[in-house]
């Protein structure tokens, strides 16, 4: 997948781990250092393994959106985004967090991720940060097996990587992809040109057929530009 996407950094599987789940596994994996979520992340895209537990995830929203903590009265107010900058109005910032989905308080116990070719089982979403070019094609392969259905994003600008391209592809079994967002552009290494999006751990095989097929013939067209040069030859 990497390399047919031309991604410069790995795709990344996520496991998301309820209280009493086998931990053999990720017995070795990086721990004990509070980082957020999209840090946890960046880390893995480049090679690393990383274990969460619950209080290890430094940034509150995200902690929330797994179910690990309640969100603090500055989020859930929007007073807190109001003073990041972020909305003009208290109310907004408040809705914005009303309305992001979440994982039910309990049901996780930690959060596991490493690069995708490295994975010990069958993730449960898997989350690719790239450019937008790159990421386009995993959503075309996602609508040839959707039979053609319109692709929805689903963002608040808010929680890229925790929200947009991990809890909505493991609660509703869909792809969805984002811009990226405040939190993210600001405590990682996400280039400007760079975005995300996320799916579920068992669409990883079946999208990885469609971009073999993808692969033989529209992307090398689209990326050889002929239909651009063409018009630059024909240029006055």
């Amino acid at each position: 997948m990497k390399e047919i996407l031309g991604l410069s950094t790995e795709p990344v599987a996520i496991f998301l781990l309820k209280a009493g789940s086998e931990t053999g596994p990720f017995k070795g994996w990086e721990s004990g250092e509070r980082l957020r979520y999209c840090q946890a992340l960046m880390k893995a895209r480049r090679g690393k393994k990383i274990w969460l537990g619950k209080d290890d995830i430094a940034c509150p929203a995200a902690a929330a959106a797994f179910g690990f903590k309640e969100l603090p009265k500055g989020l859930t107010t929007g007073a807190g985004l109001v003073g990041f900058g972020i909305v003009e109005a208290a109310e907004t910032g408040s809705a914005m967090f009303a309305g992001m989905p979440r994982l039910e308080p309990g049901r996780l116990e930690s959060v596991a991720l490493c690069p995708l070719k490295d994975a010990p089982a069958a993730p449960d979403v898997v989350v690719v940060e790239g450019p937008p070019e790159s990421l386009m094609w995993l959503a075309l392969a996602d609508l040839n097996l959707e039979g053609g259905a319109r692709r929805r994003a689903d963002t608040a600008v808010l929680q890229a990587t925790c929200v947009d391209a991990t809890v909505v592809p493991f609660l509703e079994k869909r792809l969805n992809f984002s811009l990226g967002c405040y939190g993210c552009r600001e405590a990682t290494d996400i280039e400007p040109g760079e975005t995300v999006l996320g799916f579920p751990g068992e669409k990883t095989e079946p999208l990885y057929r469609v971009l073999e097929l993808l692969r033989k013939k529209a992307m090398p067209n689209s990326r050889d530009k002929a239909a651009f040069r063409h018009l630059g030859e024909c240029a006055p």
